[in-house]
């Protein structure tokens, strides 16, 4: 049985019309249910490659296959991450005027599940990431690892297959970012997940059962 769930295959990409190059013929496999870190130094192509097999952007060569179907196929690319991928970025990217449950409910819109099931869902997360008592606040009054509890719930709420998580923990201080790599290992596990974090952190790293190493585009 073939349980590989990501499967990059000789993926290359540029930025600048060509004269930055990004990855260089990258090929990985990551299986169905497992973590992973991708660990690097800056500008290394770590989050180009999240962006990647995100479908957040597209590679100028190769292939990429989730769960066996080539992305460059899919015709709807914003049903299917909001029906596959969960992401989770270091500088939060919730919407400032809106309230915690209501950023949470928001990849909800266009599922076809009722506003009555949708709140349902969002609270639910928002208790399992201990803001019950934040679900009426809005970004600008909580804290920053409050802030990245929130975009964890918010991540969660679809109940991706693939959660991706670009430096989770990068704004945080020690105690706070533990509590969000722990959130995130808890719900990987629950859903049976695949959990793929981009993280300078060797600490980080340790804790996820596979690490991949990025040097100038290239895995090391």
């Amino acid at each position: 049985m073939n349980n590989v769930l990501v499967k990059l295959e000789n993926v290359s990409k540029n930025y600048d019309k060509g004269r930055t190059t990004a990855l260089n013929n990258i090929n990985l496999d990551i299986k169905k249910g497992s973590s992973v870190s991708i660990i690097g130094p800056s500008g290394s192509g770590k989050s180009t490659l999240l962006n990647l097999i995100g479908a957040l952007d597209i590679p100028d060569k190769g292939n990429i296959k989730i769960n066996g179907q080539e992305i460059s196929e899919i015709k709807d690319l914003n049903q299917f991450r909001r029906e596959t991928i969960g992401f989770v970025f270091q500088l939060h990217n919730l919407i400032p005027n809106i309230t915690s449950r209501e950023n949470v409910d928001l990849p909800l819109y266009g599922t076809g599940l009722s506003a009555k099931e949708m709140k349902k869902r969002a609270l639910e997360l928002l208790k399992s990431v201990g803001l019950d008592n934040m679900v009426d606040k809005k970004p600008n009054v909580l804290s920053g690892g409050e802030r990245q509890r929130v975009a964890v719930a918010r991540a969660l709420v679809n109940k991706p297959s693939i959660i991706l998580a670009d430096e989770p923990t990068g704004s945080l201080d020690t105690e706070n970012g533990k509590i969000i790599l722990d959130l995130l290992k808890k719900h990987q596990t629950e859903l049976g997940a695949t959990l793929i974090i981009v993280t300078h952190d060797p600490q980080i790293a340790k804790q996820t059962e596979k690490t991949i190493k990025i040097i100038d585009g290239q895995i090391k």
